[in-house]
């Protein structure tokens, strides 16, 4: 699925790359970058993290005039008096304006490096709101973004990522090199497709996926995805031997009526019993008012 995914992402795709302290998402972000400069896409990066240097180092093969750095690296606050671009104008107008300053036929990709700086500084509704109205507006083909997990609080990353088509989990694996990327991409049906591959990137930020037959044994097990006996460790036996669940199975209930049951009382044979009854001479029944004897 990495793979599909390092293709093209579809028209109004949004794609979020997670990692944290134990492994950065970066190189395979620029691996992105990489793909859709060699599909002849225009792509605006806003570098809040990373000098133009840093990031376009292993792009030299590429087409990097259709690369955009937009310099939030140095002055991302807006402290001097020419700053580049800042964290403040993240919003749908700024945003519109920049892409639209290249001459480009086809919609351009936004790549944002990274998500987690902005989210430091402004509102993650005012973030969701922005990425949203980027994804239906049009601006924009494709947004991709980096987004560091261990820097926000689990609702915030939730509502950001539940914005995505698309989340790039990645860690790192039991070899130097290499890494497990577990994704979850949400098609336009709803339909939810997960998966994990290992992988790795060489030099020039082309991606090789490791076969996964031979890379099973080396995952470990997630204790919390492991079943679990909810009757282990109980004081008391909650599980019927053969003998109690046939005399279980024997049981009649009550008010539980078989069919021959419901027969015989539906369907009432000859000489069966009836209730009659006369009034008394002594029963004081109004039928114009029959509630009367009640005190009321």
């Amino acid at each position: 699925m990495l793979t599909e995914l390092l293709q093209g992402t579809e028209a109004g795709g949004f794609l979020i790359i997670q990692d944290s302290a134990s492994y950065s998402g970066r190189h395979l972000l620029k691996s992105f970058i990489n793909a859709a400069l060699n599909r002849e896409e225009a792509v605006h990066v806003l570098g809040f993290e990373v000098s133009e240097e840093e990031l376009t180092e292993g792009l030299i093969g590429s087409p990097v005039q259709r690369l955009h750095f937009h310099n939030a690296y140095s002055d991302p606050l807006g402290w001097t008096d020419q700053p580049g671009f800042t964290v403040h104008q993240f919003c749908l107008e700024e945003l519109t304006r920049l892409v639209k300053q290249t001459s480009h036929p086809k919609p351009a990709t936004l790549v944002i490096d990274s998500l987690s700086w902005i989210l430091r500084h402004v509102g993650a509704p005012a973030v969701c709101k922005t990425l949203q109205q980027l994804r239906k507006g049009g601006a924009v083909r494709a947004i991709m973004g980096l987004l560091h997990v261990d820097m926000h609080q689990r609702g915030t990353v939730g509502n950001v990522c539940h914005l995505a088509t698309s989340v790039i989990t990645v860690a790192p694996g039991t070899k130097g090199d290499e890494a497990v990327a577990k994704i979850t991409k949400r098609s336009k049906s709803g339909k939810v497709v997960q998966d994990e591959e290992f992988f790795s990137i060489k030099t020039d930020l082309t991606v090789v996926i490791q076969s996964m037959s031979s890379q099973l044994g080396h995952k470990q097990a997630d204790p919390e995805e492991s079943e679990t006996d909810p009757t282990a460790n109980l004081t008391f036996n909650l599980r019927l031997s053969n003998t109690e669940r046939e005399a279980k199975q024997k049981l009649a209930l009550p008010f539980v009526f078989s069919k021959e049951k419901k027969t015989a009382l539906l369907h009432s044979s000859p000489g069966s019993g009836r209730i009659l009854y006369e009034p008394d001479a002594n029963d004081d029944y109004d039928q114009e008012d029959p509630d009367d004897d009640l005190d009321v």
